[in-house]
């Protein structure tokens, strides 16, 4: 079942919409605010957030900043405010999609639909192969040399983030938000001693890496 995060401070509409949504085969959890809406996203994993900009205590495009160093789930932006201002403000801090009230619930179907056939065509799992490993990402199995290499869960997690974005620089924020949550995202010595165990089972050079690349005191790079 697809998990949905609707956050408004309307409860009429909150009620409103998860009726409607559970009514449409989807798993919803609901928040009233901006705190409440970051703590329930590290609790549920979800698959899209229909969130509202006006929040009683932050603003929806500051949920929607802090959401986006961890989570990259699908936003569906809810709002009164009609100004192409508030769109870009929003669409720039991360929101997939902007939907104006009041809105025909037909529409949003729509629009979550489109927005979740759009994850999965960039969620197709791939094969990915370097010279020294192969990832395998839908199967979650890992070879080198025609050899399975057992990771562990956190160290898979790790190395999935990195794999799905090749050639791209991901900041040590980010990575650890990710993995192990967002209350960890100072904790750079977890990168360290991960990033020195991935490099041991899959490099076939540890100490003069080829694929698993560290930009000194920025974050880490994947490249294949």
């Amino acid at each position: 079942m697809t998990a949905v995060l609707v956050v408004d401070d309307d409860p009429h509409l909150l009620r409103a919409l998860r009726i409607t949504l559970q009514a449409h085969g989807y798993e919803v959890t609901t928040a009233a605010d901006g705190q409440s809406a970051l703590l329930a996203a590290t609790q549920h994993p979800l698959a899209l957030v229909i969130l509202d900009l006006g929040l009683p205590d932050l603003d929806g495009t500051e949920v929607l900043r802090e959401l986006r160093t961890w989570s990259q789930a699908p936003v569906l932006v809810l709002s009164a405010r009609h100004g192409s201002e508030d769109k870009v403000a929003a669409l720039d801090a991360g929101a997939d999609d902007y939907i104006t009230k009041p809105f025909g619930l037909d529409e949003l179907l729509a629009r979550l639909r489109a927005l979740l056939r759009r994850t999965a065509d960039v969620d197709v799992q791939p094969v990915v192969a370097t010279e020294a490993f192969t990832v395998d990402l839908g199967k979650h199995r890992v070879t080198r040399g025609g050899e399975d290499i057992r990771l562990t869960p956190t160290e898979w997690k790790m190395l999935e983030v990195l794999v799905r974005n090749p050639e791209k620089l991901i900041p040590q924020q980010q990575l650890l938000s990710e993995v192990w949550g967002p209350a960890y995202a100072k904790e750079t010595n977890y990168l360290r001693v991960y990033m020195a165990q991935l490099r041991r089972k899959l490099e076939a050079d540890p100490a003069a890496p080829r694929h698993l690349l560290t930009e000194a005191g920025i974050g880490y790079r994947f490249v294949p």
